[in-house]
Parts: structure tokens; sequence; C-alpha cells
């Protein structure tokens, strides 16, 4: 089962166009998604919001379609973009209090115990938190109304390690129920290398892949060579290629590594790097 299912999504600005793009969060899973800024991805996730209208496409979240008519399931996703959408003269009681006006499934103890965790004082102002503070609230926020599904655009930009790993534990311990699922768009590909199951990689407005990440990390290899041993891998068998002074460095095909060649398992970050700056097959 699948908690969002995407087919032939489309949408089109004058100076951008995303899409079609087919791709699934199933359910039980964190999907990382990836890709440059400016690549899609939160046009994608606000069109799957509802936050904007397709041009062609469907969508279903948590086994509901949702369009114009009927936006996705709410109650039931949980959703923390790259700042807190509340004014800043709100205090952190008073997010409680309007999460409560929201939110049928409000459950102010578990907030509660999510700002304690988070150190988060509740008669200070939205305005008075840090970044790092602002995105724990917006984290306490979405977890405190018996969601289903989190969807993060953005959300760890900008924080330095140490609240970036904390947000990456939360993640962890809400993928525990095997109900949940998580779509986790970010550009910081390590936290995507960490916590992400699958790997969606988007790139000017096209998915290049959809895969498990375990099974694409597997797939390929980092390698370097000499201009003559690259020349006589067949092309197909290449993801990307940069030329230095001394030969090339290339991901190929785990099967395609000559024999004697060092090689390395790439990370999630050298496959995008080298797709999109590389020397495309």
């Amino acid at each position: 089962m699948n908690s969002i299912a995407i087919s032939g999504l489309m949408k089109s600005y004058p100076s951008f166009t995303l899409g079609p793009i087919d791709f699934n969060v199933p359910q039980g899973a964190i999907v990382g998604f990836v890709g440059e800024n400016g690549a899609g991805k939160s046009t994608t996730l606000r069109l799957i919001l509802g936050l904007a209208i397709p041009d062609a496409g469907n969508i279903s979240v948590l086994g509901e379609r949702a369009d114009l008519s009927n936006p996705a399931p709410r109650e039931r996703i949980g959703v923390v973009f790259d700042d807190i959408s509340l004014p800043g003269s709100f205090t952190v009681a008073n997010a409680n209090r309007f999460g409560k006006r929201l939110y049928k499934q409000w459950d102010e103890r578990t907030f509660a115990d999510y700002c304690q965790r988070f150190n988060l004082p509740t008669s200070k102002k939205i305005s008075e938190l840090s970044r790092g503070m602002r995105m724990k609230l917006g984290l306490a926020t979405a977890l405190s109304h018996e969601a289903e599904l989190l969807i993060f655009d953005e959300a760890t930009s900008g924080l330095d390690p140490v609240i970036r790993d904390e947000i990456l534990d939360i993640m962890l311990e809400f993928i525990q129920d095997p109900s949940h699922s998580i779509l986790f768009s970010s550009h910081i590909v390590s936290d995507i290398d960490k916590a992400a199951d699958y790997i969606a990689f988007i790139h000017e407005g096209k998915l290049k892949f959809m895969e498990q990440k375990d099974e694409l990390l597997d797939s390929w290899r980092l390698v370097s060579l000499t201009n003559d041993q690259a020349d006589q891998v067949e092309p197909t068998q290449v993801l990307g290629r940069r030329r230095h002074d001394f030969g090339q460095e290339l991901i190929i095909r785990s099967e395609a590594v000559p024999a004697r060649a060092q090689a390395s398992r790439p990370t999630v970050e050298d496959i995008m790097v080298y797709t999109i700056k590389g020397e495309h097959r």
C-alpha cells in the first residue's frame, strides 16, 4: 500500500515545468526527495498538499484522491516547512490553542511532552525563538494530532548538525509504526543518506529515478580509471563521469568495474553530482 501515489503529474509556470512525474511513498517507509534548489521539490509538495492546482495527473494521499474538490486529508498529515507559519506574536502556548482549534485529534499532552523534550518555553513568543527552536515547534505541532504521514519541506536546512540529528531520531521513532510514512524533501543529502529507505531524485522538473536506497547504492560504483580504461566501458553502463589531468572518475554499474580497478560505493550525493554535473551517458 502507498501513502502517496502520483501518476502523470504536471504543473507549468512561465519559467519552469514540472513533470510529468510518477512516484509513490510506500506505507511504513521514509522517502528522501532530493534535488538541487529549483528542481521542483517544493512544487511537488505543494501539489500533494493541495496548495497548488496541477495541470494534469492524479494524486492519491492515504488512499484518498486529492484534488481541488477533495483536498489531502489534513487531519492525517503532519507538515513541517522550512519555517513555522504562525504569527511572530504567538507564544508557544498560543500555538497549542491554535492546534486545538485546527485539528479534531489534537493531543495537548503530546504537544506538552514534545515542548518539554525540545526545551520550548511556553511563554516565549515565536519571534523570539531561534531558527532551530521554530523548527522544533513546527515538528511538535506536526506530531500532536495523530498524523499518519509526515511531510518535510527543507525543514532541516540552515540547522546545526546536532539539531538535524535530533530531528532524524524523531523521524525514525515515528516510522516504527508500520502504518506511518514520511516524505522528506531536502538538499542536505547527508540527512537523506542517514534516514531514507527510498530515494526519489528530481532534476529540472523531471524525476530521474525512484529507487530503494541500498539497492541504488549497491548497483553503482565510483571508480577512477585511465582514459584508455574509461573509453572501454560501455556508455550505457555509465551514470556520469568527470575528467581530470590523470584520467577520469566515473560512476558505473557494479558489474562493469574493470578488473583490478579500485572502486568504492558511492553516496547519494555522489550520484546526484555526477548525474547533474557529469558528462551524461
